[in-house]
C-alpha cells in the first residue's frame, strides 16, 4: 500500500441488518438513563440513524449498546423496518472487543458548560422557546433557565481571558 493510500476501515461497510441478530455483550460497565434513553430515540426519529453500532464477526456488540436497545422500540423499530446499520470489526479477540468497548465509552467526552450555554442563548436567538429547547435537547427547565443566563456560572467561566490574582503571575 502506498503512503498515501487508506487503510481499509469497518466503516467502509455499513450493513443493514435485522436487530435481532445483534447480541449485546456482558460487559459494558456504560448506563443511560431513561430521560437520556428518551432523547436518543427522539434523535433517530428526527434525524434518522447517523451512528451505525460496531460488531464483532459474532455480531456481539462493541458500541452502540444503546442504540440497540431503542432500536426495539416500536416507533424506531417500524423507522427501517427492525433493520439497524452495522460495522463489523474483524478479527478482535475477546481481550480487544473489552477494551474497544471501554475506549468508545470513554472517548465521548462530556459538554462544556460555557459551549452548552452559547448553544441554548444561540436557539433562543433564532426563535427558539425555552420549552422547546427543554423538549428536543432532554433538558429541565431550571438547567434551560440557567444556561440562557448563565446565572450560578462563576464570571471565570465565561471570561475569554483568565482571571489571575496579582499574588500571582503565570509564568
Amino acid at each position: 500500500m502506498k503512503s498515501n493510500e487508506m487503510k481499509p476501515q469497518p466503516l467502509d461497510n455499513v450493513k443493514w441488518v435485522d436487530r435481532a441478530l445483534l447480541k449485546p455483550n456482558d460487559y459494558n460497565p456504560n448506563a443511560v438513563a431513561p430521560p437520556e434513553m428518551q432523547l436518543l430515540k427522539m434523535s433517530i426519529l428526527e434525524t434518522g440513524w447517523t451512528q451505525p453500532i460496531v460488531v464483532d464477526e459474532k455480531f456481539v456488540i462493541i458500541d452502540g449498546f444503546h442504540r440497540y436497545t431503542i432500536s426495539g422500540d416500536a416507533e424506531v423499530f417500524a423507522l427501517t423496518g427492525g433493520k439497524v446499520p452495522v460495522v463489523t470489526v474483524v478479527g478482535i479477540d475477546e481481550k480487544h472487543r473489552r477494551i474497544a468497548t471501554v475506549r468508545h465509552n470513554r472517548a465521548r467526552g462530556k459538554h462544556g458548560v460555557v459551549h452548552m450555554s452559547k448553544i441554548v442563548t444561540e436557539l433562543m436567538g433564532m426563535g427558539m422557546s425555552e420549552a422547546e429547547i427543554m423538549a428536543r435537547m432532554g433538558m429541565e427547565d431550571e438547567e434551560v433557565a440557567r444556561l440562557a443566563t448563565r446565572d450560578g456560572m462563576p464570571v471565570q467561566a465565561y471570561k475569554s481571558e483568565p482571571n489571575y490574582s496579582k499574588a500571582w503571575k503565570p509564568k
